[in-house]
């Protein structure tokens, strides 16, 4: 059989084929019914997150399979640089996979050689157990993984944005993702992403990673900071979180149908 397929078939081609930036939402809840709800809300790509949020691999495979039947591409967020774990979701076949705190050429290669099978790679093998080839009934499978995975990684840190053409430029990197809240933290600004420093800092990564050939992606809530961000080169843009939407809608409803200011948020 041959191996079904995201629609579109993974962030890179939808990246690659797209003549707009792909705008998406963070997945935080690690509900496979919140994913599935905001994978028929009409945007491009999702992020399943297991940095932050509470995902471990069980709902993780839950989420892919609950999005698997609508036009939208996913990534999952793995919660660091650790080659074990990124085996396991490539296994759950998780096809586009993200991640973060990527300081350095060398932490790019290693991300590269976790996702790709021997001799490319250190990928252990295990086909005959996994999602990912449907358990051994995808043809030509471990020949031709790599044609079905999408590795982007994250920058957000000085040292990583210094380094930002030279991480963007490792064969096998597809893209890149800048963190703003986490660079205008390593900037000594923490709290403070729209900081005019801390945007001059990402806009200076767009252009490192865009000399590179490569698409470069940013979280951006603010509708007026994503536009931007967009006019300033970025491919692909999350301008939201499940999470978040549920927690501003609710106390919006608080706030009108009690007079109760949200909490935590009196004064502001």
């Amino acid at each position: 059989m041959r191996l079904p397929v995201n629609l579109p078939p993974n962030f890179r081609d939808a990246l690659a084929a797209s003549d707009r930036p792909l705008a998406g939402m963070w997945v935080c809840s690690g509900s496979p019914l919140v994913a599935e709800i905001c994978a028929g809300g009409g945007l491009d790509w999702l992020l399943i997150d297991m940095e932050h949020g509470p995902n471990q691999l069980e709902s993780v495979l839950a989420q892919l399979q609950a999005v698997a039947a609508y036009p939208v591409s996913p990534l999952v967020r793995a919660p660091g640089l650790l080659p074990v774990m990124i085996k396991q979701i490539l296994d759950l076949g998780a096809q586009n996979i993200l991640i973060p705190m990527i300081d350095t050429p060398e932490q790019a290669e290693t991300a590269v050689r976790a996702v790709r099978y021997p001799p490319r790679g250190n990928r252990g093998v295990g086909s005959a157990l996994a999602r990912s080839a449907r358990w051994n009934r995808v043809d030509d499978y471990l020949a031709n993984a790599d044609e079905h995975v999408s590795l982007f990684v994250q920058i957000e840190s000085v040292t990583s944005a210094e380094n930002a053409a030279a991480i963007a430029a490792v064969d096998g990197i597809d893209g890149v993702f800048v963190g703003p809240s986490d660079l205008a933290a390593s900037m000594g600004l923490l709290g403070k992403q729209t900081h005019p420093e801390v945007v001059s800092a990402v806009e200076r990564t767009f252009d490192a990673v865009r000399s590179a050939g490569k698409p470069v992606g940013v979280n951006a809530f603010d509708p007026a900071v994503a536009s931007a961000y967009l006019e300033h080169g970025a491919s692909f843009v999350l301008v939201g979180a499940d999470v978040a939407m549920l927690a501003r809608g609710s106390e919006a409803l608080a706030e009108q149908f009690t007079g109760a200011p949200a909490p935590g948020r009196a004064g502001k």
